[in-house]
Parts: structure tokens; C-alpha cells; sequence
């Protein structure tokens, strides 16, 4: 049996959090309870004084092989208004806030991430006051609270039709807006890391030494932020497995198993391999906005990321083939990318 990871959540009622997540694949468990308090062994009473200073969360325990916390964070968002400071919906008080109790600083810093993207969609008028802390004692709750929505469905749907969550939840979290969730969302989270990955203490050679290294199509892309020709490039076409690399830094950016056919004539992807390694910037030079998508190591001009790609993320990153450098699958380990043969070797999470 797979190895399983516990992430924690406050959203206001718990009866409603683990519905949210119940039959997810990947997730084994959803265990609800308190957690954030200063009293041992609170009941449910305690906890409805809004004394204790515990919340109603959800634990849960799932595989991280078939679903990342990334996914777990787009979940958790989607069910609730981050920006109300006095409870969730029907709920009120200090034991129904939300917060994201995180349990290692991937997490804590997965979830700031979320944060600023909900800030920077500017699709709420007030800021976002979910919490994100670290992870403390959790203690379970009665019995009679677990798996409520299977064992009193008939009494669930009543209160969540009544809490006025799911009417928000349909109104606001639409598709387009869990999108915003996706950009620079990583395919898979890969274990280890090569010299490679650890691009950014890389010394970038100067634009002299580029231009005598790179061919003029490849200096342009990357430093003048032209565009190739579309369906007269190297890897439009490409179907080899591997991946793609920054042509500057060497950066592992995407790979074949989110690669896709746009129609559009340059490589298109679904997301990036691993989060953190790309900066989108707005692009309003041809006097329609655009999202530029740049390389983090070296600032290389990469091509645009749209919002009308397939799932799972809805995204298409449009790149300049002369702006990467494909790696066979067989010769990962030749070039010191090994570890990212798991990419390839196990089964990937789709959403």
C-alpha cells in the first residue's frame, strides 16, 4: 500500500467539508474533528462555545501519487467564501473560519500560493482572511459526526441546501474561476531533485554569450521576444515521450505527458511540470491582453498561457519551440534528469 500524506482543513461545517472530499480518487479517508484550540479532548459542545478556539476541520488522509495537494487546495477553495471573517455561510462564530492547517512547508507554501491567486484574480471586493498555520493537535470528533451526509443524507441535504454554501459555491466557483487555481499547477510532484532542477544558482551567460551560443530564431524567442512561425517549428508536431527544457538554463518546464494538439502550430501543454518555474507577466502589445509566460532561471520569453485548453486544467501553454530543448525519455538519465523518469513510470493524477 502507497504511503499516505494528512492535509487539514477548516471551512465552516464539517458535515459539509468531508462531502466535499469523500469518494475523491486518492483519498482513503476524511476523518472530521477540531483543531486549532487551547483545550485537550474537546466535545462538540466545547467547540459550539466558540471558546476553545478550535475550528471544525477535516483530516485527510490520501495518495499523494494519484492526487496532489495542489488538487486538495482547488477542492477545499471551491466550497468556501475565503473572505468571510465571522464564520462560513449559516455558520457563525470563530469554530466555523476558515483555515488551512498545513502539515510541512510544501503545503504552507502551496497554500500561500492559492491565496495570492484568488487575491490577484481580483474576483473578491474583500480580501481574503482564510488562515493558514501549522498543523496541531487534531482531535477527532463523536462518532455521530463522521461520514454525516451518508448516514443522514435525507437531514444533510436539507441544512446544506439551507447553509447557502452550495448556492455560492454554483454562483462564484464557476470553471473559469477554478482555473485561476491551475496556472503554473504542476503535473506531478516528482521525488529528488538534479542539478537541473536546482537551475536557478545557475550563472546565465550574458546576451554576448547567447548570441554565440543560441541560433538567431532561438536568441530572438528568448531575448527579443519574437515568435516562430506556426507548423514551421521543431516540436509543433513532436510525439516522442520526454521532456522540455529551457534552452537557456536547462530548467525542466513540460513535459510529453501534457502535451496536446491546439491546431494552433506551436507546442501546446496543459501545464508545467513542476510549480514555481515560470512568471506570467501581461502582454498588451498587440493591443489585446495576453499572458506572457517567461522562464524563472534565466527570463528566457517562452510564448503566452490561454484560458481555452482541454482538462484538466483548462489551460494552454502556447510555447516557441525555439524557446526549448526536448529530452528523449531514454535519454533522461544521459542528461542528468533521472529523477524525472517517474513522470513517465507511474500513473499521473488527473483532476
Amino acid at each position: 500500500m502507497n504511503q499516505l500524506s494528512t492535509a487539514t482543513f477548516a471551512g465552516g461545517c464539517f458535515w459539509c467539508m468531508a462531502s466535499a472530499f469523500d469518494d475523491k480518487t486518492g483519498i482513503e479517508q476524511v476523518v472530521s474533528g477540531y483543531m486549532g484550540g487551547d483545550v485537550d479532548n474537546p466535545s462538540y459542545e466545547d467547540v459550539c462555545t466558540g471558546y476553545t478556539g478550535h475550528a471544525e476541520v477535516v483530516q485527510v488522509h490520501f495518495d499523494p501519487k494519484l492526487i496532489t495537494y495542489h488538487d486538495l487546495l482547488k477542492i477545499y477553495f471551491s466550497q468556501i467564501n475565503p473572505t468571510d471573517e465571522g464564520g462560513s455561510f449559516l455558520d457563525r462564530g470563530s469554530q466555523y473560519r476558515s483555515a488551512v492547517f498545513y502539515h510541512t512547508d510544501e503545503q504552507k507554501q502551496l497554500a500561500l500560493a492559492a491565496i495570492r491567486r484568488i487575491e490577484e484574480s481580483k474576483m473578491f471586493d474583500q480580501p481574503v482572511v482564510t488562515e493558514v498555520r501549522e498543523a496541531v493537535e487534531f482531535f477527532p470528533a463523536e462518532e455521530y459526526h463522521q461520514d454525516y451526509h451518508k448516514k443522514y443524507p435525507i437531514q444533510y441535504k436539507y441544512y446544506s441546501l439551507g447553509s447557502g454554501r452550495r448556492s455560492f459555491a454554483n454562483r462564484v466557483w464557476n470553471v473559469k474561476r477554478l482555473k485561476i487555481f491551475d496556472r503554473g499547477k504542476p503535473g506531478k510532484k516528482v521525488s529528488g531533485t538534479t542539478a537541473k532542477q536546482d537551475a536557478p544558482t545557475l550563472q546565465i551567460p550574458n546576451n554576448e554569450t547567447l548570441k554565440k551560443r543560441l541560433t538567431p530564431l532561438q536568441y530572438q524567442v528568448t531575448r527579443e521576444n519574437a515568435t516562430e512561425p506556426p507548423f514551421k517549428n521543431e516540436f509543433w508536431n513532436n510525439k516522442q515521450e520526454g521532456i522540455y527544457v529551457d534552452i537557456i538554463s536547462g530548467t525542466p518546464l513540460f513535459s510529453s505527458k501534457d502535451k496536446f494538439d491546439a491546431g494552433c502550430g506551436w507546442p501546446s501543454f496543459t501545464r508545467p511540470i513542476q510549480e514555481g518555474q515560470l512568471i506570467e507577466k501581461e502582454d498588451n502589445l498587440l493591443f489585446v491582453q495576453r499572458t506572457e509566460v517567461r522562464s524563472k532561471t534565466s527570463d528566457a520569453h517562452l510564448g503566452h498561457v490561454f484560458d481555452d485548453g482541454p482538462d484538466p486544467t483548462g489551460l494552454r501553454y502556447c510555447i516557441n519551440s525555439a524557446a526549448v530543448k526536448f529530452i528523449p525519455r531514454q535519454e533522461l538519465k544521459q542528461h542528468g534528469y533521472e529523477d524525472l523518469e517517474e513522470l513517465f513510470s507511474q500513473e499521473t493524477a488527473q483532476d
